[in-house]
């Protein structure tokens, strides 16, 4: 079985795409020669949405995952096993917009987070409406609000988001590039995902990710700051939310 080429790494404003379905397993999960859809990583969901046939028919599809760890497939998880799809058949993909949307805006603002909090992060995890980093932090911060007003203010800079590859090589001789201690970037392709923030020619992030983003900050809009929780001796876990959520 080839590869899935993913769309979604070159435009992850792509909301529509027209693909031929490469495979399906016994339980109707399908593979698409390539997908828009986003495949469950790094601590984003897998998106939902829709496939549509030649005849007008739709096959809601509630998420995306990377079949038993394959990081080369996205299997689409349809809501009904009974589709009646078949491996040939051409179709058109549909992403739920609203609720990419809502995660590319939120990972975003989370690479602003570790910028703000410059401490080892040992986990996270994007939703539509709540997001979340959890660091090394064996205190808890002396200003919340300060941490607030700090991420919006490079939000307001209006910072470009590039995507860049490096080898991995590159990668070995920077480890410091990788600020999340608990998910390793993926290997084995001879090349690394990079994302980089800028302010002109002035860097403000750069890390590696295989996650979807939006195109400039301002594109996020307001955050606040929700409960910082602590969680074991050196952890704490920092929560965003949307301002007007």
């Amino acid at each position: 079985m080839t590869q899935t080429d993913f769309l979604f790494r070159e435009d992850a404003y792509l909301t529509t795409a027209a693909a031929t379905i490469s495979f399906i397993n016994e339980d109707g999960g399908i593979i698409l020669d390539r997908s828009n859809f986003y495949a469950t990583s790094g601590g984003q969901p897998g998106d939902n949405g829709f496939l549509e046939r030649e005849n007008g028919d739709k096959i809601a599809i509630t998420t995306c995952v990377h079949p038993d760890g394959d990081k080369t497939q996205c299997l689409l998880v349809p809501e009904s096993a009974e589709h009646g799809l078949q491996p040939g058949e051409q179709i058109t993909a549909h992403i739920d917009w609203d609720n990419r949307y809502k995660f590319m805006r939120m990972h975003t603002a989370l690479h602003l987070l570790s910028v703000v909090i410059p401490l080892p992060v040992t986990g996270g995890s994007i939703g539509a409406a709540k997001s979340r980093l959890d660091f090394q932090m064996p205190e808890p911060p002396e200003d919340k609000d300060a941490l607030a007003e700090q991420l919006n203010a490079l939000i307001e800079r209006n910072l470009d988001v590039r995507e860049e590859w490096i080898s991995e090589e590159e990668l070995e001789a920077n480890p410091d590039l990788v600020k999340t201690m608990s998910v390793k970037p993926p290997s084995g392709q001879g090349k690394i995902r990079m994302i980089r923030i800028l302010d002109g020619d002035q860097t403000i992030d750069w890390q590696p990710c295989g996650g979807t983003h939006v195109a400039n900050t301002e594109e996020i809009g307001r955050m606040r700051l929700g409960k910082v929780e602590k969680k074991g001796k050196q952890n704490r876990r920092v929560a965003i939310h949307f301002a007007d959520e």
